[in-house]
């Protein structure tokens, strides 16, 4: 790729990997784990790239998650097919990811490196096109044995049920971090036309993903209903992260929180208190809790809150 110069060269890593390979000694001999099992890594990576663009997808430098997978020989094709399924199914079940924007690629035979028996790249339909999100490979023995080769250090593991030795295969799922953030705002970016004609700008992010689980809005910013919902946003922010907001009318603040992210927003306004002309005294000791998604509302009692926000956000 293209340098500056060489007077003083600098090696960086291109992955997290083999780290976690130069290691595996090490982790044998002090945490006796059993087969199969699993080491995982998250840091800094770089590549030489000659053409990095399309914002964070393609940089020098990234944030990189691995997981080395050990499993004893002939048993890395089932472990291969499981780890594809869990990485797809993580994608859509737990962050809330678009299937339909979603694809496994499974590399031709040409494709593969030297020493992988199988390789899938899990893709997303980025707004510049398909692009690579996550690879899952079948590595073999191939990492251990060159370190072995090198190192003249044997990185057999010793199966206690079989008796036997043997070099541990590899399954290798790796993830940008980078590119994960970047497919997560793709896929929940959304502009809505409403009914009255305006649009509404809104990250549909998975509760569990989005930066900020609630907002606290009192209808107006002083007297009790002030102190309630202070109240409420103190207890709830020991367990959950939760925004307080008193500027501005209550639409407004709608609307940021729906550009946030914010999965619901929790209105303290008079009837929560008992107090003023046209009380429902009936929503007495209740907020209003809007839905981001639906804009629909729904009164939760304020003891209920706690363990009402819990079911939806984790």
């Amino acid at each position: 790729g293209v340098v500056e110069g060489a007077g003083n060269k600098v090696y960086l890593r291109p992955e997290t990997a083999q780290g976690i390979f130069i290691n595996f000694r090490n982790i044998i001999d002090n945490v006796r784990p059993k087969m199969p099992f699993g080491i995982g890594q998250i840091g800094k990576s770089f590549r030489n790239e000659i053409t990095p663009g399309n914002f964070i997808f393609r940089t020098r430098e990234f944030e990189q998650m691995e997981l080395e997978f050990f499993c004893e020989p002939g048993t890395e094709v089932e472990w291969y097919e499981y780890w594809k399924k869990f990485c797809m199914n993580w994608l859509v079940q737990d962050l809330g990811i678009t299937a339909e924007k979603l694809r496994m690629r499974e590399h031709a035979k040409e494709e593969l490196s030297h020493y992988s028996n199988g390789t899938s790249d899990v893709e997303y339909e980025f707004p510049f096109g398909w692009g690579e999100l996550w690879g899952i490979a079948s590595r073999t023995d191939f990492d251990l044995t060159q370190h072995q080769k090198e190192s003249k250090v044997k990185q057999e593991y010793f199966d206690p049920i079989t008796n036997k030795r043997y070099i541990p295969y590899v399954v290798e799922p790796s993830l940008g971090v980078d590119r994960l953030l970047l497919v997560l705002l793709c896929d929940a970016y959304d502009v809505e036309k409403l009914d009255d004609g305006e649009e509404r700008v809104v990250l549909h992010f998975h509760p569990s993903v989005a930066p900020v689980k609630a907002a606290v809005l009192p209808l107006v910013k002083k007297g009790k209903v002030k102190e309630v919902a202070e109240s409420i946003f103190q207890n709830l922010i020991t367990r959950f992260n939760v925004e307080y907001d008193e500027t501005q009318s209550i639409g407004k603040r709608y609307r940021r929180q729906d550009e946030l992210g914010t999965p619901y927003c929790i209105t303290v306004d008079f009837d929560t208190i008992g107090e003023g002309d046209d009380v429902d005294l009936s929503k007495k000791g209740k907020v209003t809790v809007r839905d981001r998604d639906t804009m629909k509302q729904e009164l939760v009692a304020i003891e209920d809150l706690e363990e009402w926000l819990a079911k939806r956000v984790r």
